[in-house]
């Protein structure tokens, strides 16, 4: 990550965000739970909670694949981490889990 661009890491900020935002919400729907929130309350705290981790898993695969079309010779793999960048078509197959 040592060569990562400003647009990356503005990425990974805003997708590091989002998750901890629904980490808080995680927390917060657990409580909820445990203090006997309404039914109705706990499904729509449940329903902001998936869509906040999809958008973000949708967010990391995007940002793979603006770093792979954009820079697809820029070789990340060192000896302690082969193949650590993604090919195309794991980067669907990754998509595709996610919908």
């Amino acid at each position: 990550m040592d060569n990562e661009s400003p647009e990356g890491i503005a990425a990974r900020k805003r997708i590091v965000n989002r998750l901890k935002r629904a980490n808080g919400q995680l927390v917060a729907l657990i409580g909820n739970l445990e203090g006997g929130a309404q039914c109705r309350d706990v499904v729509t705290q449940l329903s902001a909670i998936s869509s906040a981790l999809d958008k973000a898993g949708f967010a990391i695969i995007s940002s793979a694949m603006k770093d792979c079309v954009m820079d697809p010779g820029n070789s990340d793999e060192s000896d302690d981490a082969p193949n650590s960048r993604l090919t195309l078509d794991e980067l669907e197959k990754l998509f595709l889990t996610l919908s």
